[in-house]
């Protein structure tokens, strides 16, 4: 009876499991496969797919605004992930103070984290880095007049790194989930010890959360790969002013859905995914160098 029984519930798993299932099939799986077909094909929505090999890969190597979103977004990954890991880690050192009505700033720090991507937050952004906007109106106090942000491709960039800096609210509440377990007593033992509270970070707290670290820095950096509304909202999608705000993703938007070539788009992404797998590959062999768990 009670092997019966527990037939019974693993057959009822899997039928709760269907719709999960199909969802992974229909919504994953296909297209992913059809996507890989796509890429070594000449499509243009209103045709079909021709088959021709490696041109749509060959291709990206004489295309310029290939090599520029491939800039942009390197640029944009390796500069916005630490300065937001490090904001993040600075806000959960302060609230791990034990500050009053810590609830509320939680999740008043988280709520950028939800707010980031949305189309509202980038025409707000656009707004304020815009012409006459908050930041030009506050600089022309101090008689700078440097215009549009967003007009200016030195500057362009530098406004959606600062807008992905902003959204520090998840690896933040990661973070301060992380200081919570690292044990008191450690500290003590680094005070009698004669350890200052900078000694006490370096020697005590960063060790002890490189596991909380090495997940955000995984998270963050495949997010920041993905970045597509932000810049898509403030240029227009164009990619503007001069290829600054060409993200990658903005690229195979602009391939597949506004020059329909969907083939060499369906190349692009999976250059772009073997990319995020081999970084993040990378990541993870480097990880035993510096990540420390709780049986080293």
């Amino acid at each position: 009876m009670a092997k019966r029984s527990l037939l019974n519930q693993g057959r009822a798993a899997h039928v709760f499991l269907i719709p999960w299932w199909l969802g992974l099939a229909l919504v994953t799986a296909v297209p992913l496969l059809a996507s890989l077909y796509l890429a070594f094909t000449d499509y243009n929505i209103l045709s079909t797919p021709e088959f021709n090999g490696l041109e749509n890969f060959e291709r990206m190597f004489q295309d310029e605004y290939f090599w520029a979103a491939v800039r942009v977004t390197a640029v944009y990954v390796l500069v916005s992930i630490p300065l937001q890991l490090g904001f993040a880690l600075l806000l959960a050192l302060i609230l791990d103070r034990g500050l009053r009505g810590l609830a509320f700033y939680r999740s008043a720090f988280y709520l950028p984290s939800l707010l980031g991507t949305s189309v509202a937050v980038a025409i707000l952004w656009r707004q304020i880095f815009g012409d006459d906007g908050l930041v030009d109106r506050g600089l022309s106090l101090f008689g700078l007049e440097l215009g549009s942000w967003l007009q200016n491709p030195s500057l362009s960039l530098s406004t959606l790194i600062v807008l992905n800096v902003w959204t520090f609210g998840s690896p933040m509440v990661i973070f301060l989930a992380g200081l919570r377990q690292v044990p008191e007593e450690l500290y003590e033992a680094a005070k009698v010890d004669g350890a200052g509270v900078v000694r006490q970070f370096t020697r005590v707290t960063i060790p002890l959360i490189t596991p909380i670290i090495f997940f955000n820095l995984i998270l963050q950096t495949i997010g920041a790969f993905q970045t597509f509304t932000q810049a898509h909202v403030i240029s227009g999608g164009t990619g503007g002013p001069a290829n600054s705000t060409l993200f990658y993703t903005l690229y195979i938007y602009q391939q597949g859905f506004l020059n329909f070539d969907m083939g060499y788009a369906s190349a692009l992404a999976w250059v772009l995914m073997g990319a995020i797998a081999l970084i993040t590959a990378v990541h993870f062999v480097l990880s035993k160098y510096w990540v420390f768990y709780g049986d080293d």
